[in-house]
């Protein structure tokens, strides 16, 4: 079976997400022995005969090893993002993001790839390909709460279960941007699949991120020395520098939105909701909230 194949829907998956994986599989490989994968009979499989579900929302399961596309984020979690995203509170964020994006690659460049590692609910990835209108997406993310929607962000979206710490199941040289927002940064395996010249985006929080709340509510802090770790992880020889700034903005959010920042983000798993939620309650309406985000760009090298 061949990418050819691709060409027809997965079976239980509707026809938007069909294209979406079908357009993304020439990119893919099968993570067991790296050969071409096709899409028949609602599972992807190669010529070697290893075979992979694709679940009735539209996402293929590409793991290897004991993880399992249960891990990630909960459904609650993907719930309150799902909320936070709605209102509106990242889309000035997600503009940056594709603006930048369509300033590192030619916007009217047919036939390549964007991938978003850590992708959650595809809502930057379908932003990028709004201002990239030739290209196709495919959202890797360990959590099939997740990628049930990411699946239907953008019918150019492939959404694949696949853990960032692991080989990627895409072929060598396979992509020409890399997105990594708020998600793990495996230095070796992006400049694997990024083509030679090809382009990164990191996105990570600064020490002001969300400043006015972090005691208040006991969530994870930004280490300061996570700009040094960054820049030992991606510019030892593998990726060079070619913008940072950053993005900053003040949100004013209910006291129901602050809850929903939290549980969507990795605080969720260190904090109590019940705690949170008594203590949110002592603050007056609105409550001002600093969204302060470092947006980096690198060239492979």
């Amino acid at each position: 079976m061949t990418p050819a194949a691709a060409s027809g829907a997965a079976s239980g998956a509707g026809p938007r997400t069909a294209r979406g994986l079908a357009a993304a599989l020439p990119f893919l490989c099968c993570p067991i022995c790296g050969l071409e994968l096709g899409i028949a009979e609602g599972s992807v499989g190669c010529r070697s005969g290893h075979r992979f579900d694709v679940a009735r929302q539209g996402y293929a399961s590409l793991l290897r090893g004991s993880a399992g596309a249960g891990t990630g984020d909960t459904a609650d979690m993907v719930v309150a993002r799902q909320a936070f995203l709605d209102a509106g509170h990242h889309d000035a964020l997600a503009t940056r993001i594709a603006r930048c994006a369509a300033s590192l690659l030619d916007p009217q460049t047919g036939g390549g790839c964007v991938l978003d590692v850590g992708a959650g609910t595809g809502f930057i990835l379908a932003e990028v390909l709004g201002a990239l209108p030739r290209h196709v997406g495919i959202a890797v993310d360990l959590s099939k709460h997740a990628l049930r929607r990411a699946a239907r962000a953008h019918p150019r979206i492939g959404a694949v279960a696949a853990d960032t710490w692991e080989q990627l199941p895409l072929h060598d040289d396979a992509v020409e941007l890399v997105l990594c927002v708020f998600a793990p940064r495996n230095a070796e395996e992006f400049h694997r699949v990024l083509r030679p010249g090809g382009s990164l985006i990191v996105v990570t929080p600064t020490p002001r991120h969300l400043a006015e709340v972090v005691d208040l509510l006991g969530l994870v802090t930004v280490d300061a020395r996570k700009p040094a770790r960054l820049a030992r992880q991606l510019e030892s020889g593998l990726f060079i520098r070619v913008e940072r700034s950053v993005h900053e903005q003040a949100w004013t959010l209910s006291q129901d939105e602050v809850e929903a920042l939290v549980a969507m983000g990795p605080s969720a798993r260190h904090t109590d909701p019940a705690a949170v939620r008594w203590r949110l309650r002592t603050l007056p309406e609105p409550v001002a909230v600093t969204c302060s985000v470092t947006v980096s760009a690198y060239r492979a090298v």
